[in-house]
């Protein structure tokens, strides 16, 4: 958690990431300790008298040196004026050459950046204590309540039997769309299964169930019948793809699950 102090202090944490800092912060002594000694640090280095500024002398002889030494190290055989922009355009090239594979490298996939929206819905949800707009054990009553609300018709099922029961649905924002989320509880956990419809143009429906964790959740993602979902939760893997395996079968045929 300490390697994560410096970008909460310079305000470089996504949203979810500085609330769990401040969260460990307010139980852990040793990083709230350590918190502390930073924002001393930088204040006490903002301190004007901490600061020296050197004589104009001082400024003029580094500057002559400077043009001495640069004098000295010239070649005795200038470079044409071709020579010296090939050699430039080169070294342009070769830096923006390591750029753009170090930026391939670093940059996060799509469904990475997707599954961390996912995330930061998720927890939303839980902090604000707004779980569902439609509080309802009953699929037929969430289904027709997004009616009007959003142009498709999310699949709705009811699991209770099987240790799911359904606690509602609401509507929120993914992958720059309103999307239907639904609201299942397991003991004393709760899932929620984003819905909306694939794109035009991508494939009618993955043959895999894809799993993945990020920042301890764990989330599963599939597309079916033109529709892609994501469930995510706290609750164990297993647990979670019981749960969607229970849903696939009651919604649509079940695709295999892979990690």
């Amino acid at each position: 958690m300490q390697t994560l102090l410096h970008p909460y202090l310079d305000g470089e944490l996504d949203l979810m990431t500085s609330l769990q800092v401040e969260e460990h912060l307010r139980t852990c002594a040793s990083c709230d300790l350590a918190h502390q000694n930073y924002l001393a640090l930088r204040e006490g280095l903002r301190d004007s008298a901490l600061y020296f500024s050197g004589p104009a002398t001082l400024q003029a002889s580094a500057r002559s040196a400077a043009r001495r030494a640069d004098a000295v190290s010239r070649p005795t055989l200038p470079m044409t004026s071709w020579r010296r922009w090939s050699m430039a355009a080169v070294l342009v090239l070769a830096a923006l050459l390591t750029w753009s594979l170090t930026r391939i490298r670093t940059s996060p996939s799509a469904e990475r950046l997707l599954a961390q929206e996912v995330v930061s819905s998720h927890v939303r949800s839980l902090m604000a204590g707004h779980l569902a707009d439609i509080a309802s054990s009953s699929h037929h009553t969430v289904k027709p309540w997004f009616s009007g609300k959003l142009d498709y018709s999310p699949p709705v099922t009811d699991l209770e039997a099987q240790g799911f029961p359904l606690i509602g649905g609401r509507l929120d924002y993914l992958n720059g769309r309103p999307v239907a989320a639904l609201v299942y509880r397991r003991q004393k956990h709760r899932i929620n299964l984003f819905v909306w419809p694939a794109k035009s143009g991508e494939k009618a429906a993955k043959s895999e169930t894809v799993a993945m964790e990020s920042q301890g959740y764990h989330l599963m993602s599939w597309e079916a019948g033109g529709m892609t979902y994501w469930s995510i939760s706290d609750l164990d893997r297993g647990e979670l793809s019981r749960f969607v395996k229970l849903y696939q079968a009651q919604s649509q045929p079940a695709p295999g699950v892979s990690g």
